[in-house]
């Protein structure tokens, strides 16, 4: 009997990423007369820190995924799911987003594209979608909102594009100095969660999300 150990069985048993549902998915391994193969499937925690890398938003915008899971629903009525895909349509409103949080700490919320122009062709990584400081416990609406939200709207021709929320917890309320943007303003590029992050003390993440999207002719 052989007992192989997740991630390095995906090879062994042949898993297929659903772009469309986010989790990975896996064919049943194959019993033969010399033994059995056991798939230890990890927790909830480690499989959304893996798929994160599997998905490169580590390295790309983040050095250590985040271990707890952002619950990401828009009034569309789709909810983000690790990398599930969504029309740019659906994510034109900002979101309802819920976490677990101690009321008396203060959090930090932001979404980000690092597929601007192209995730082939990054030169204006990344592109910031939302950023949302000294949040009251979960209350993300009562946060200060320093770059109202905008919707995806990925070029043609630029394929998939990785939309990601992130979630840190401050060191108390803070002072930030970043200017205040409407949802018109589009200059938001060249942005960088990491060196934000640094600036402001913030560490690493400690929840995530994210979707993709695509360009889609307007009807």
């Amino acid at each position: 009997m052989k007992i192989t150990m997740f991630p390095e069985v995906l090879e062994k048993v042949g898993v297929n990423r659903d772009q469309r549902g986010g989790f990975p998915r896996a064919r049943p391994s194959h019993c033969t007369p010399a033994g059995l193969t056991f798939v230890i499937i990890p927790d909830a925690n480690n499989l959304q820190i893996l798929i994160f890398k599997d998905n490169q938003i580590v390295p790309d915008v983040i050095s250590v995924a985040p271990g707890k899971l952002l619950e990401v629903k828009y009034k569309s009525n789709v909810e983000v799911k690790l990398g599930n895909e969504l029309r740019p349509k659906q994510v034109q409103e900002a979101p309802e987003v819920k976490y677990e949080a101690d009321a008396g700490d203060y959090y930090t919320l932001l979404l980000t594209d690092p597929d601007a122009p192209s995730r082939k062709n990054p030169t204006v990584r990344e592109f910031s979608h939302w950023l949302v400081v000294n949040i009251p416990g979960s209350k993300v609406s009562e946060g200060d909102n320093i770059r109202e939200y905008m919707g995806s709207a990925p070029p043609e021709g630029t394929g998939l594009h990785r939309y990601v929320f992130l979630l840190y917890k401050q060191n108390g309320k803070q002072t930030f100095d970043e200017p205040h943007q409407v949802a018109t303003d589009g200059n938001r590029g060249r942005f960088s969660t990491a060196q934000f992050a640094k600036k402001h003390n913030l560490g690493n993440p400690i929840a995530g999300n994210f979707f993709q999207a695509q360009w889609e002719k307007s009807k």
